[in-house]
């Protein structure tokens, strides 16, 4: 598991950020290819996994696509062209990322994805993602809790790209059908981005004026909707739950603006993945029997936010570690 020391030892400083090997290490090189770093979880993604890689004894070079496939395809030319031993993938498109994986299979290069999927298995050694039906049907739980079981609402989604935007929407769908009278007003695909979660909550809250709670695929976006709730002055009439356990997102849990956020625990499985290369580098297998590996996500409220010791970790689970 990961410990604060952990996620704080490495700062992620650009699309090529390299890490020198320990001494009496492989010194090979583990490439690792996230999405966007100026979101906070796929900038822990990317730091958990280097510093775990350097702390192996390889070297390690954190790229990032941006969701970007054709990025994406040039990053992984680049992990090729530099022999790398291994490549941790954040996939950009859950479909249009399939051709890279096999690209680096071809090459002989393991490819160990983290965070997203992408929809064919035998390609990639493991895929190690969040349980999202499990952290979206504990964040709806909540969320009932916390606006009552009569509302008008309205939901911020994730990239249709991604896998985990409708496996979150179908989990709180499953929940709240179950109380008739929350009734959904809008939908609205904010593809992950605070900016975006701000300007579609800006148009829903005009379009549905009485609406009296928000539930959001991701932190960004719910942050986002907060700062427009609160352009509004509406904030105090709608409860927002999210999705992610950002430290942003935390704090504004521990203030009382957001009700709620489901950590996702990037900071163990980015760890894993790399653990998870060491073994097939040297033993030609990962150790572990299935492909594709779940992680549950855990609940933060204020009751349990001064538990929050790292980016996407509570002292809880370093006690595991």
């Amino acid at each position: 598991m990961a410990t604060a020391a952990l996620v704080a030892a490495t700062t992620f400083t650009g699309l090529s950020t390299a890490f020198a090997a320990d001494s009496g290490g492989s010194g090979k090189l583990i490439s690792i290819i996230v999405n966007d770093p100026s979101n906070p979880y796929w900038r822990t993604e990317g730091q958990v996994a280097a510093t775990q890689a350097r702390d192996l004894g390889y070297k390690a070079n954190v790229a990032a696509h941006k969701g970007d496939t054709n990025t994406e395809r040039n990053l992984v030319d680049t992990a090729i062209t530099n022999n790398s031993a291994a490549i941790i993938l954040d996939p950009a498109n859950a479909d249009g990322s399939i051709g890279s994986v096999k690209k680096a299979k071809q090459a002989g290069i393991p490819v160990f994805l983290v965070n997203a999927e992408i929809n064919q298995k035998g390609l990639a050694k493991a895929q190690l993602v969040s349980n999202n039906a499990q952290g979206a049907a504990l964040g709806a739980q909540q969320w009932v809790q916390a606006v009552g079981d009569k509302a008008n609402y309205v939901e911020l989604t994730g990239a249709p790209s991604d896998n985990n935007a409708a496996t979150r929407s179908n989990g709180y769908r499953t929940v709240l059908s179950q109380y008739p009278s929350l009734k959904k007003s809008a939908s609205q695909v904010a593809n992950w981005d605070r900016t975006q979660g701000h300007d579609k909550m800006q148009g829903m809250l005009q379009a549905h004026p009485d609406i009296t709670g928000l539930i959001s695929g991701n932190d960004e976006m719910a942050l986002g909707a907060i700062a427009a709730l609160k352009e509004a002055g509406k904030l105090d009439q709608v409860t927002v739950g999210g999705f992610d356990g950002s430290p942003d997102a935390v704090d504004a849990v521990q203030s009382g603006e957001l009700a709620y956020t489901v950590l996702q625990p990037v900071a163990v499985f980015s760890k894993k993945a790399v653990d998870e290369a060491d073994h097939f580098i040297k033993n030609g297998n990962t150790g572990v029997d299935q492909e594709k590996q779940l992680f549950d996500c855990l609940l933060i409220t204020q009751k349990n936010a001064d538990d929050f010791v790292a980016p996407f970790t509570l002292e809880s689970m370093q006690s595991e570690s």
